[in-house]
């Protein structure tokens, strides 16, 4: 019992960069998400391109190997990040590409009606977005956000791959030395729990937003 609290100990250590990572993603890519997906629906066919290829490239490519790039490839060029400061890029831009193409199926979603009599009430562009399609939009796309955040949960573990200390790695560290999977366990119990928790998170917004249906 006192192995098993102290494998836990050193698990939850490393739990400190997992959740800190969470919370900047979901902090930073959620905004971008909605910023760029208004850009995409915009009249500007040069904007429109430019983040196309940005959807396009994030959402095409490995998360691992975007990792890699950040951590190892921009080393290269002379800009060195830390192991942190490298998952906490890639995984804001990679989350910040599909949250994007969320938000713009969202408002795309909301039907031309509700813009035209915004206008007839006199309410201008940026009034209309944010008092009558982005509140609409929202509850439409709170699924399909619950299922990324819960992605990015199990997500975050590939942050070992470039030696930065999480759940994951610590729990591996353990199991080499030990030769026991108890680690392995208690990792999953960690993962299963937080996964548990952000889906009651979304579950009271889907709640909260439900007088939109």
């Amino acid at each position: 019992m006192e192995n098993i609290l102290e494998m836990s100990k050193f698990i939850l250590e490393g739990s400190k960069n997992t959740l800190l990572l969470y919370a900047i993603t979901m902090i930073f890519s959620i905004p971008i998400g909605v910023v760029v997906a208004l850009g995409k629906l915009s009249r500007f066919k040069i904007l429109q391109g430019l983040i196309g290829l940005y959807t396009w490239l994030l959402r095409g490519t490995p998360l691992m190997l975007q990792l890699f790039f950040a951590y190892y490839g921009l080393g290269v060029w002379g800009l060195k990040l830390s192991a942190f400061q490298a998952a906490s890029l890639t995984f804001i831009l990679n989350y910040g590409a599909y949250f994007t193409e969320i938000f713009r199926g969202g408002i795309q979603s909301i039907d031309q009606g509700q813009y035209e009599a915004s206008y007839c009430l006199g309410m201008s562009y940026s009034q209309t977005m944010k008092y009558i399609v982005i509140p609409q939009a929202i509850k439409r796309v709170l699924p399909p956000l619950s299922n990324e955040a819960i992605t990015l949960v199990k997500d975050t573990a590939l942050v070992a791959a470039i030696a930065m200390a999480d759940v994951t790695r610590n729990a591996k560290q353990i199991v080499a030395r030990e030769f026991t999977i108890t680690p392995f366990i208690l990792a999953a119990l960690f993962y299963l729990l937080f996964t548990t928790l952000v889906v009651m998170i979304f579950r009271k917004l889907e709640d909260r937003y439900a007088f939109y249906q």
